[in-house]
């Protein structure tokens, strides 16, 4: 999943990233969910969230236990991350316009009038991105404007 993203839109999958992350981090402290609830909780696709929750697990953001009291749990690194970290272990690093990424070179950078205002941008989306954690998204005094729409989670048999 981590190739350089030179899309101006993010993945299906950051996106549920995202909204799993928050989904975790409302949970009580050894709160554990199950795929199918976080599936439904947050709109994905279960094959599809798979795959997400294991580039998470493998980047040590979350955790995930199987058998009857198993499920998936958010890990204090997961909630102090940043939309930035979340979406960057999904898709890669995110770049606005391929100029600016690395190893990469445009034959009219030198001269390119939009250049400056691409890495302007570039460098606003990061830092707005890198300003949000997880756990402030998913804390109750949260905007609800700026969330997604919750669906309530039963914690998974323990």
């Amino acid at each position: 999943m981590k190739k350089p993203n030179s899309s101006m839109q993010l993945t299906r999958a950051a996106d549920y990233g995202v909204r799993v992350m928050i989904q975790l981090a409302s949970l009580s402290a050894n709160g554990r969910v199950s795929l199918p609830d976080l599936a439904r909780a947050t709109a994905a696709p279960q094959s599809f969230l798979s795959k997400v929750l294991q580039a998470l697990a493998r980047a040590g953001l979350i955790t995930s236990q199987r058998g009857q009291s198993g499920g998936f749990h958010i890990t204090p690194r997961g909630a102090a991350a940043s939309m930035r970290e979340v979406i960057e272990v999904i898709d890669g690093t995110i770049y606005l316009n391929v100029c600016l990424s690395p190893g990469r070179s445009c034959i009219r950078k030198p001269r390119c009038p939009a250049h400056p205002v691409w890495a302007l941008a570039q460098r606003a989306m990061m830092e707005v991105l890198s300003s949000v954690s997880i756990a402030s998204l998913a804390a109750p005094s949260a905007p609800t404007a700026s969330r997604t729409a919750q669906v309530p989670l039963k914690p998974a048999a323990r």
